[in-house]
């Protein structure tokens, strides 16, 4: 009797073989999971973390540091560093636009750290980021009212919000921005250059 009739006697059945794109994505999540973080950054431990890895530890850092306290993250990335300020907004809006364009940027809690990442992204050098963000900030301002009737909480009036919105054409332009110059290299050119603004020794 081979041992798939002997575990299917016992009532186990045999598991289906994952394929390699869910075992590939099984080891993502391992490694996701069990990633180094570091609660205290140093200059010393800066310099050993590859660029790969940098941006992904000084979130983490922060994220750490601001104790999951999301009801006042706005307050406790105030009492940080500029530099520690101008990372978290900046990956945050990269992340939001990349994701659903300025529009879900602003609509989200995100959109609290919209003149906290204009100064970001003149922080570490992004001058063209900072433009376009700048800009997306006065057409913001101007249609606030109009876009902000859309927020109920359902998906249905999130999707809504996107009609005619003028925010929409500037969304390509950042994307072009960024095939032109990654935001991500400034942001670590600007960690390795100003290490003393992200230890916590």
């Amino acid at each position: 009797m081979t041992l798939t009739s002997i575990l299917s006697f016992f009532g186990c059945k045999k598991q289906p073989e994952q394929s390699k794109d869910e075992i590939e994505m099984d080891k993502i999540l391992d490694d996701w999971n069990n990633r180094k973080t570091y609660k205290v950054l140093t200059s010393e431990i800066i310099n050993k973390i590859p660029d790969d890895e940098l941006e992904q530890a000084v979130f983490d850092n922060i994220y750490e540091n601001i104790k999951n306290d999301f009801d006042n993250e706005f307050e406790n990335l105030n009492k940080l560093s500029n530099g520690q300020q101008a990372f978290w907004s900046t990956w945050v809006l990269e992340g939001e636009v990349n994701n659903g364009g300025f529009n879900q940027f602003y609509f989200n809690s995100s959109g609290q750290f919209f003149k906290m990442a204009q100064i970001g992204f003149k922080t570490i050098g992004a001058e063209k980021y900072a433009e376009l963000t700048t800009r997306a900030n006065k057409i913001y301002a101007e249609n606030k009212k109009r876009i902000e009737e859309y927020d109920d909480g359902t998906m249905e009036s999130f999707s809504e919000s996107y009609k005619d919105n003028p925010l929409n054409k500037l969304d390509d332009e950042f994307y072009d921005l960024g095939d032109k110059k990654s935001v991500s290299e400034l942001r670590i050119k600007y960690i390795r250059e100003n290490k003393t603004e992200f230890t916590t020794e």
